[in-house]
């Protein structure tokens, strides 16, 4: 079923959260935000943070100044070559099988990875990022890697969410959140939203609240 008004077709929000086998799984943050940023200077620093502040109040979530189980919740870590990750301390009693993921994040020639820990009852309560600045990546504005991951931390993604639609697009030189991915994270943070869903059918009702949102910016332009 394709919704008729502006918006995301129910599909394509289908897809962002089916997994490879065929599997719907949604998931949102089940407790309030702490990044921690390694490998980048103050200023870098500044502006992924922002971004990740920017993202969560979009969404109409929450950051705290540390978590009481873990401390910081997500970690992000800029890198220039995967092997840095098998220096990096205590990593390894984080990242379940450490040395086999970084050999295939070689293999396959990648620049970004993140894997999330989820609490009993499938809400998300950890977000691990690693970013690989390649030369596509570090040919990017600072600002633009940084609003990306941003968005890739609030929910967990499939593999293949962002095939059919770009989180990002360019406004005036700068990249800006596409208003649809905008009313997306605002839709599935919504209070009688649930925080985990494994039914289909939790995608219809994520398209609808996309539609009227969408429906409502058109109307106030």
């Amino acid at each position: 079923m394709t919704n008729a008004a502006a918006g995301l077709p129910s599909e394509t929000v289908a897809r962002m959260f089916t997994r490879a086998d065929g599997s719907y799984a949604f998931a949102r943050w089940g407790r309030p935000i702490v990044p921690v940023v390694f490998g980048v200077d103050d200023a870098t620093l500044s502006v992924v943070k922002g971004a990740i502040e920017a993202v969560v109040a979009l969404a109409g979530h929450k950051m705290a100044e540390t978590d009481p189980e873990i401390g910081a919740n997500v970690m992000i870590f800029f890198l220039r070559d995967w092997d840095e990750l098998l220096s990096v301390p205590d990593l390894g009693r984080m990242i379940d099988g450490l040395d086999a993921l970084v050999a295939r994040l070689k293999a396959r020639g990648a620049n970004q990875y993140r894997t999330f820990r989820f609490d009993a009852e499938g809400a998300i309560k950890a977000c691990f990022g690693f970013c690989r600045l390649d030369a596509a990546l570090a040919a990017l504005p600072a600002d633009t890697v940084a609003l990306s991951m941003a968005v890739q931390t609030m929910l967990g993604w499939s593999d293949g969410a962002f095939a059919d639609v770009a989180p990002l697009a360019e406004a005036k030189g700068r990249a800006v959140l596409r208003p649809e991915i905008a009313a997306l994270l605002q839709a599935a943070y919504a209070p009688t939203m649930p925080a985990v869903a494994r039914d289909p059918s939790h995608a219809l009702r994520l398209a609808a609240r996309i539609a009227l949102a969408t429906a409502r910016t058109e109307e106030d332009e």
